[in-house]
Formats: C-alpha cells, sequence, structure tokens
C-alpha cells in the first residue's frame, strides 16, 4: 500500500474562551486550509488543552444554545462534563467517555463542568467534534448516546498500546457509535498527550497533524506514554451551508432554522 504523506503539522491556535468552562484552540475551522470543505465531514474541532480550573461552587460552562444539522462528540480526557438537552438526552461523561449528540433537526443543550468536580477543581482536557450529517438525515429526529470508556472496543496493539474504537472501525472492530466511512477518507491526528514520530516526522503535544488525500497507511511512533486522537472520514461532497450553531446545505435552510428556533421549534430547556 501507499503511505499517507503529511501535508502540514499545525501549532495549536491562540486559544479562547467559550463560555467560561472550556479554553480551546480551533483547529477547525482555521486558517491553516483546514475549512470545512477540506475536512468534510468533520466541520469544528475546538482543543480543551489542558488548563487547571479553580474551585467554584457554580460550575463554569456554556448555558443553553441551539443546535441543528450536525452531531456534536465531546471526549474527555480530564475532568467530568455535564451534558443536558432538550430532547431528553443528558448525563455525566469522565475521563475516557464520550458524549454524542445527533442535533439534526434541531435541540437546545446546555454543557458544564460536572458539579462536584467544579467543587474540587483541576486540569480539565477534551475535544468538542462537530461531525456533518448528510442532507437526508439533517432533519431527523435528535438523540443522545451517552459512551463509557469501559463500553468502547479495544484493540490491542501489543507492545505498541492499543486502540480505541469510538466510532466507525479498525480492522473489523467497530466502536460502540456506529459512523462508518469506507474509503478516501479525510485524515488528521491531534497529539493529546506525548510526543510521536508520524511517518518518521516529530510531532509535539497539543499539535495537529493533516494527511494528504492520497495513499492508505502512515505510521505512529512513541517513546513515551501517549494518546493520539485520530479523525477520519469520507467527505459527503454536499453543500455547507453555515451559521453559528447551524449547519444545512442552503442559505434558506439557515433561515428557516433560525426562524424555528426564535418560534421555539427546538423544545424547552431551563
Amino acid at each position: 500500500m501507499k503511505t499517507k504523506n503529511i501535508k502540514l503539522v499545525l501549532a495549536p491556535p491562540t486559544p479562547h474562551f467559550v463560555g467560561d468552562g472550556f479554553r480551546v484552540h480551533n483547529f477547525i475551522p482555521s486558517a491553516y486550509h483546514l475549512d470545512m470543505e477540506r475536512m468534510d465531514p468533520f466541520i469544528m474541532l475546538d482543543y480543551n488543552s489542558k488548563h487547571f480550573f479553580s474551585p467554584t461552587d457554580i460550575p463554569r460552562g456554556v448555558g443553553v444554545h441551539p443546535h441543528r444539522g450536525f452531531e456534536t462528540v465531546t471526549i474527555a480526557y480530564n475532568g467530568k462534563v455535564e451534558h443536558h438537552d432538550s430532547a431528553g438526552g443528558g448525563g455525566v461523561i469522565g475521563q475516557g467517555d464520550v458524549q454524542w449528540m445527533t442535533a439534526a433537526s434541531g435541540v437546545l443543550h446546555k454543557e458544564f463542568h460536572e458539579t462536584e468536580w467544579a467543587k474540587e477543581g483541576g486540569v480539565f482536557q477534551m475535544v468538542q467534534l462537530w461531525v456533518n450529517l448528510p442532507a437526508k438525515d439533517k432533519m431527523s429526529t435528535p438523540k443522545y448516546q451517552a459512551i463509557k470508556n469501559s463500553e468502547m472496543k479495544k484493540v490491542d496493539l501489543g507492545k505498541n498500546g492499543f486502540i480505541e474504537v469510538i466510532a466507525g472501525n479498525y480492522n473489523g472492530n467497530k466502536g460502540p457509535a456506529e459512523f462508518n466511512f469506507p474509503a478516501n477518507y479525510n485524515t488528521g491526528l491531534v497529539i493529546i498527550e506525548g510526543s510521536v514520530k508520524v511517518n518518521g516526522e516529530n510531532v509535539a503535544t497539543d499539535h495537529f497533524v493533516l494527511f494528504e488525500n492520497e495513499g492508505e497507511t502512515f505510521t505512529i511512533e512513541a517513546t513515551e506514554d501517549t494518546i493520539v486522537l485520530v479523525l477520519s472520514g469520507e467527505p459527503l461532497k454536499e453543500p455547507i451551508a453555515a451559521h453559528g450553531p447551524f449547519v444545512m446545505n442552503t442559505r434558506e435552510e439557515i433561515i428557516e432554522a433560525f426562524n424555528d428556533f426564535n418560534q421555539g421549534k427546538f423544545g424547552y430547556l431551563d
């Protein structure tokens, strides 16, 4: 098989706060050729690198806000996140767990540091990924999956570590959230912990690796305990119209989303 070469390695962009609980580096979309079309179906990637939050009795986070047309995938690496949405989904995820919310036709949701964790404070680290939905599914019924780390399929690589399959499959080993793209992947990596060599090139912690859209195989070598998030998906190749919390296919659908939200059609969440 042909090697999948590195196109570029990105240092973490200057962080900004989303609400008061998420200090994130916005890799997708960014000014480094990682727009929504280039990374389709991955249309946003916010990475909260390790950040210490002091103890508080009022959990930090993001208050009620709407979404339509895509899925949000939140991975907790350090700390705990609590989520609620207007479709009845919600729960707490801890280290290594995942929240997978399909906003689809529209939900309101809110997310905060978990109450007891917030009282203690500590190091917080997470990824939130937005995954686009095809046009045929954008107005489907919202749903929610809380994926515990213990539920994930783990592929043992022997002395080379292991792979946790969150979605899709690796060599036939399927993850608990079914999300399969069989070929022609847009592929990238986030170095969550440690540092690695990717195809023999050194890549530091908190950096993003983008691969060319040619070739199939690449290597990751680590000389210390390392965590790498691998993103790989087949582009939908559909028109993208995005504005704030809505990602649809046309400007008219964006206007409709705002109208539906203003008319209370996304439900209620206090």
